[in-house]
């Protein structure tokens, strides 16, 4: 049973590029400064005008094949235009008017948020830039994507510009932050699909801290993977990311709204649609081993919740800085050790 959960040990952070505290804030990356412009256009046209001009794939539907259309291909590959394409009939989205773009300053810089308030516009956004186009389903339990290493045709463009005859795209493509862009998509709907009775809570104030939660969860993964090298559908980036996220909305680490989240607010019972067995793909666990995982994901909660009642600047500036360092040289393992 203990090697079906060596996977636990596993740890994928590298910390030789990582920051100190005196060289905060971090300078943000290239993308952001076309990123202004785009929320600038907003102001004067709807989210669908202003993007679609710069973010090909929102000119094309949701649709089975879509992905294998040879004009949709030309579009994303190439960066063909894509006014005169057959295929090219645009998105259809349910409350344009509830869909925000705006810039969200994280440890490591500012980075492009779409927030939508529809659960059917935040799928449709997910299937455009993270499915390209295919209709797959997405989990009710999934709130939040960060769309990472996303080749923006509108900055190569630019860039072609820019340098005229002496343009190389060969030359450009090794120098990924010309072209490459990351950024997040949320809704605020309820975290986890965890319904607002479960932690006691109104139902518009847990939508409220609900976004602030996905925000600062996907602002974790995107720090770790610009100067860790990494982030994962991994159980110990999860739980980094949701201790950021509950710290940032709840001003405290909440074991139990981390055990909510996981499905297991009646441990050791798990609740079906829990976010616990999202991070187990291709693992196969027999059922003495889901059991022991289980208690490693309670120990690690409680261990953490334990730790930050007694260290009272684990939530300063500072000190959440540090905790997440802390949090990314160790593994499930360590954490959940009795």
């Amino acid at each position: 049973m203990y090697e079906e959960l060596l996977f636990l040990k596993e740890n994928y952070f590298d910390h030789s590029q990582v920051p100190a505290w005196y060289e905060m804030p971090v300078q943000d990356e290239p993308f952001v400064e076309v990123w202004k412009e785009y929320i600038e256009d907003i102001q004067h046209m709807d989210f669908v005008e202003a993007l679609s001009r710069r973010l090909v794939q929102l000119s094309f539907p949701i649709q089975e094949g879509m992905s294998k259309n040879s004009e949709y291909l030309s579009a994303t590959r190439r960066g063909t235009s894509t006014q005169k394409m057959k295929a090219a009939t645009g998105c259809e989205f349910q409350d344009i008017s509830g869909i925000k773009i705006y810039l969200h300053k994280t440890m490591a810089g500012h980075i492009p948020v779409i927030e939508t308030g529809n659960r059917k516009d935040f799928e449709t956004l997910v299937r455009v830039f993270s499915h390209r186009n295919e209709p797959v389903t997405i989990p009710a339990s999934m709130g939040a994507c960060m769309i990472k290493g996303y080749n923006n045709w509108d900055r190569v463009s630019r860039y072609r510009e820019k340098c005229g005859e002496s343009f190389s795209f060969e030359h450009m493509k090794t120098q990924k932050e010309l072209y490459q862009d990351t950024f997040l998509i949320l809704t605020d709907a309820e975290y986890s699909g965890v319904p607002a009775h479960m932690l006691n809570l109104d139902t518009d104030e847990w939508r409220r801290l609900s976004v602030i939660i996905r925000r600062e969860h996907e602002s974790t993964h995107y720090f770790t993977l610009r100067f860790m090298g990494s982030a994962r559908n991994h159980l110990l980036d999860e739980f980094i990311a949701d201790y950021m996220g509950i710290v940032a909305a709840a001003g405290k680490y909440r074991a139990d709204w981390f055990m909510a989240f996981m499905g297991l607010e009646n441990y050791p019972k798990y609740r079906t649609g829990g976010r616990l067995t999202n991070y187990l793909q291709g693992v196969e666990l027999s059922e003495e081993a889901f059991e022991e995982l289980k208690k490693y994901i309670n120990n690690a909660a409680e261990n953490i919740a334990r730790y930050t009642s007694l260290n009272n600047n684990v939530y300063s500036p500072r000190g959440k800085y540090d905790m997440l360092l802390r949090l990314s040289k160790t593994n499930l393992l360590e954490l959940g050790g009795i």
